[in-house]
């Protein structure tokens, strides 16, 4: 079985002291990829530290999270990252979008910031991988303006499965984690109407635990759990899950991995 993990921040310090053996975990589950977004400038070496470490497994995207989009830097923490772009060379440009949870203050220049990374991102022909916190309907209407966009992934995407259209309609797939575990969420009934070929598996680790470790550190593992979760979902089994999410995540992200 071949498990992709499309999104996890394998660097956080809450896995400092058990990192390594984190990682082996999520082998032993059949993750047998992880691909890791940075945030801002001071997360790059952290991140590239793991992916010297697992080569052929673990492999890094390269952006500035929307969180992390402040007047007082964005512009000077852009064009480091941007000369990173040729020595890294990132399978995305990401994390990057939109959050109006955190700071609306921000929103302009958290625009700003996002469309001149999906132009790095058509520049050196990459996917994005994008973050929409409480902000999907505002990153649609930019995309929908844009004569070209690049593809990508709608990372963590909990939405409505009219968003969950528009998303697909831009060519665009749906990253699913541990949120389609929990009781209170529509995203099981969404996904119902969805088609698998447009789905990719994600953790988001260390946030955002699926059930049964609510309230605990998320961990690449337990991208078994959406998989498992979403075979009951499809009706499916989880190696027809496994294969389908893999097949959308390697077309994507243009891997020749196996």
């Amino acid at each position: 079985m071949f498990l992709i993990d499309t999104h996890t921040h394998l660097y956080e310090d809450n896995f400092n002291l058990d990192r390594d053996e984190m990682i082996q975990r999520a082998f032993d589950a059949g993750i047998q990829n992880m691909w890791i977004p940075n945030v801002d400038v001071s997360t790059i070496e952290p991140m590239m530290k793991i992916c010297r470490q697992y080569p052929q497994q673990i492999f890094p995207m390269l952006g500035l999270h929307p969180c992390y989009v402040k007047p007082e830097n964005y512009q000077q923490e852009l064009a480091t990252i941007y000369d990173r772009i040729a020595d890294i060379k990132p399978i995305a440009i990401g994390e990057i979008g939109i959050d109006l949870y955190w700071d609306k203050t921000t929103l302009e220049i958290q625009k700003e910031a996002f469309e001149t990374q999906c132009d790095w991102a058509l520049e050196h022909q990459l996917p994005i991988a994008i973050h929409s916190r409480e902000s999907t309907y505002i990153i649609l209407d930019i995309l929908k303006k844009r004569k070209q966009n690049p593809k990508g992934i709608f990372h963590c995407f909990t939405g409505s499965l009219e968003e969950a259209n528009e998303i697909i309609k831009l060519g665009f797939y749906l990253g699913i984690g541990g949120v389609v575990t929990y009781k209170n969420t529509h995203l099981r009934e969404t996904l119902t109407n969805i088609s698998l070929e447009n789905i990719v598996l994600e953790t988001d680790a260390p946030y955002l635990p699926p059930v049964p470790y609510r309230g605990k550190r998320n961990e690449s593992a337990y991208t078994k759990i959406v998989a498992e979760t979403l075979a009951t979902i499809y009706q499916k089994t989880i190696e027809e899950i496994a294969t389908q999410t893999t097949q959308n995540a390697k077309q994507l992200f243009n891997l020749k991995i196996s």
